[in-house]
């Protein structure tokens, strides 16, 4: 952003026992917590990264947040794809600037940001959402992150009846029987596409993978991201006590073209 914060913006508050509160600033408004109250006139026209006392006198540091921030703070409806496997299935996935990516199961709207930051202004996102409060739910987070001219078309459909679009080059499907959309996805996918999948059980992933394996997609993998944080404090070096384990499998598989 590169400039003084406003209202209207978005502002991540870290406290000194970094409890991380996400607010929007207006002319009036305030942020009340047991460390005190914090108008939000005082960080209005301050620059990102200030920090600013509550009347009780605590400290709070003040920064946009970044997306893996707002993915853990915003409104959801539903469960969300945490950022330790985001940033994999944009790997995975190859998720490219100006791409055409279908995703399945929008939820909350995390994964779909995150598939917007890499298509760029150039690519689209076009969302399937069984449910209209989640949809709605979903444009709501975004527009409040990327703003309004976000390129992305989110419908109320079920994915397990057919696929309309076609020549796309990525399909992300977070829902629970996706080897009901293999076959759909091999119309709907360009050849060489990449075709992924978030699941939670390892049932689940061995269920799509025979679905793969009878179709004509290839290169099939399946793995899990394991996230371990360390506590570094002067000369006291260790692992965290606590680590973020399983949360889902990621199975990714490329569109072949059959052999003649």
């Amino acid at each position: 952003m590169g400039r003084p914060f406003v209202a209207g913006d978005m502002v991540l508050l870290e406290d000194s026992k970094r409890r991380r509160h996400l607010i929007t600033l207006s002319e009036e408004g305030e942020f009340h917590s047991h460390t005190g109250v914090l108008p939000h006139r005082n960080l209005i026209g301050q620059e990102e990264g200030v920090t600013v006392r509550t009347t009780r006198g605590a400290r709070l540091v003040a920064l946009r947040p970044t997306l893996a921030e707002y993915v853990l703070k915003m409104p959801r409806g539903a469960q969300v794809i945490y950022p330790k496997d985001l940033g994999p299935i944009i790997m995975l996935g190859d998720v490219f600037p100006g791409a055409r990516v279908l995703e399945s199961g929008v939820g909350s709207g995390a994964l779909t940001m995150t598939l917007l930051r890499a298509v760029g202004p150039t690519g689209h996102v076009l969302g399937y959402e069984l449910r209209e409060d989640f949809a709605e739910r979903a444009r709501r987070n975004i527009e409040g992150f990327l703003g309004p001219d976000a390129p992305v078309t989110i419908e109320v459909r079920d994915i397990y009846e057919g696929i309309e679009a076609t020549d796309l080059d990525r399909i992300v499907l977070d829902l629970p029987e996706p080897w009901r959309v293999v076959e759909h996805a091999a119309g709907a996918l360009r050849p060489g596409g990449i075709l992924l999948s978030y699941l939670p059980t390892i049932g689940q992933v061995g269920l799509l993978r025979e679905a793969l394996a009878a179709s004509s997609f290839g290169m099939a993998e399946s793995l899990e991201v394991l996230q371990r944080t360390w506590h570094v404090e002067g000369q006291s070096i260790r692992p965290d006590h606590r680590m973020v384990a399983h949360t889902g499998f990621l199975t990714h598989a490329r569109l072949l073209v059959p052999e003649g």
